[in-house]
């Protein structure tokens, strides 16, 4: 069992996503010790990207401000770096395939490697395709995390069965951010995905409440929470990481 599917061990476990550069760098550092003691098990931090086709409003525009800011690749990874010694939970990049291309997929898992990265998701990478990475992954130890959502149905079973460190599962059609209601069944996809394989499942895509987040953990090994996050730093700027944390522990007593 690896660093990430240990997270999940005897507990609900709660996913933090943040973009990394916005407000800029220092932020989020500020951020992710920030999500850490407010118990978080696994923090994302989003590789800004001027195409994030996933993404909705919220994280584009976080985007848009991060690499306006200066935010590059390379700060990310010296950030990680930085960290590294003081946060031992599992940490991951998101990030789509063209900045990784650009960068070398290679150079880039290396440098995963080299400053603590222990896994990469990228939405924009079919499951066809995940062959792409997956060796290079490997070389270097850095788990590929794997994504389902709705319209996935009869390739449930065929993503779980390959799945590592845990399952994105991807709770509403369409882009990321805040939804009032989530309507696809949840409990039924991760149903396919438990008759086959043990590996752990997280819900992602609109939770933005602690109830919200309570209902979804009630269904599933963990939530996965972005935009709302992403809000908070919006609004409050540099001055978001208090707020932030009050959010985290909210939905952190959820769903434990």
């Amino acid at each position: 069992m690896n660093s990430i599917s240990k997270a999940f061990e005897n507990r609900k476990a709660f996913i933090a996503f943040v973009t990394g550069g916005d407000p800029d760098t220092e932020t989020t550092e500020r951020l992710i010790f920030a999500l850490t003691e407010s118990g978080a098990d696994i923090i994302e931090i989003g590789i800004p990207f001027s195409d994030p086709v996933a993404e909705g409003p919220v994280i584009e525009e976080a985007d848009e401000r991060a690499l306006a800011n200066g935010c590059t690749v390379d700060k990310l990874f010296e950030m990680v770096k930085r960290i590294r010694g003081k946060v031992s939970i599992p940490l991951l990049f998101m990030t789509y395939m063209n900045p990784i291309f650009v960068y070398g997929k290679e150079r880039f898992m290396a440098k995963c490697a080299d400053c603590g990265i222990d896994g990469v998701i990228v939405p924009d990478l079919p499951f066809e395709e995940m062959g792409e990475l997956a060796g290079v992954c490997e070389k270097h130890g850095i788990t590929q995390i794997s994504l389902i959502a709705p319209t996935s149905r009869k390739r449930i079973e065929t993503i779980a069965k390959d799945a590592e460190g845990f399952l994105y599962c991807i709770s509403s059609l369409g882009v990321t951010g805040a939804r009032g209601e989530i309507k696809t069944n949840v409990a039924e996809m991760i149903g396919q995905v438990k008759a086959v394989s043990s590996v752990p499942c997280a819900v992602g895509f609109g939770i933005s409440t602690p109830e919200q987040a309570r209902d979804m953990a009630a269904v599933s090994d963990g939530v996965i929470i972005g935009s709302a996050i992403v809000k908070l730093a919006a609004e409050h700027g540099r001055a978001c990481v208090e707020p932030v944390q009050q959010f985290a522990r909210e939905i952190k007593d959820a769903i434990t």
